[in-house]
């Protein structure tokens, strides 16, 4: 299950970040990132446990660079700071991998891609992460069905096709469609407040 975000900004969890005892506020700031970051390295082409450690190193990384003072909100957002530690922990597994594969005599050709494509692939991985977790919340408090919403993430969030979601679920296509616009219409406000948290990510 997706871990609730709280109602803190960006801005304050980095704040809340200075006090290294503050437990609550790193479980915050991991619950908010973990997932972008994870989804990023999946799409860099990571498998799961690569894409994990990835993450998991980032959050380290960057935290320990923030206690050192190192990053300055005047300089750049969290996002294109996150992403630069990201591009750099990505090119060290893929060097240390080729470094083995030539040693077998294989080939391995690196490619991560520019800082603008970083930058899409974040956002397209924070509106997931943010999708999720509205979805989780809509679950928790409303009153729709549970084959209302699992009809709605396999349709939207999954991108399976309506026949295949509607024979899955016992459903007919329209109810898939109708069930697309029903959640939908829900989530709007919850995202809108999720989003409001990115406020300089």
């Amino acid at each position: 299950m997706t871990a609730a975000l709280s109602t803190t900004t960006s801005t304050a969890l980095l704040e809340g970040l200075f006090d290294q005892s503050n437990d609550s506020v790193w479980r915050e700031f991991d619950a908010r990132y973990r997932p972008i970051l994870f989804g990023v390295g999946r799409k860099l082409g990571l498998n799961e446990q690569d894409a994990a450690d990835v993450a998991q190193e980032t959050l380290i990384q960057f935290v320990r660079a923030y206690h050192d003072g190192k990053y300055d909100r005047k300089r750049g957002r969290l996002r294109s700071w996150i992403i630069g530690i990201v591009k750099h922990r990505v090119a060290d597994l893929h060097r240390a991998r080729a470094g083995r594969r030539e040693w077998r005599g294989e080939s391995a050709l690196l490619h991560i891609p520019d800082d603008d494509h970083l930058t899409q692939i974040w956002e397209t991985q924070r509106r997931r992460a943010v999708l999720l977790q509205a979805v989780t919340e809509l679950r928790e408090e409303s009153k729709l069905n549970e084959r209302t919403i699992r009809a709605f993430e396999f349709y939207v969030i999954h991108e399976r096709p309506a026949a295949e979601v509607a024979r899955d679920l016992g459903l007919t296509r329209h109810d898939v469609y109708v069930a697309k616009s029903n959640v939908a219409r829900r989530l709007r406000e919850i995202l809108g407040r999720l989003e409001e948290l990115f406020d300089d990510g």
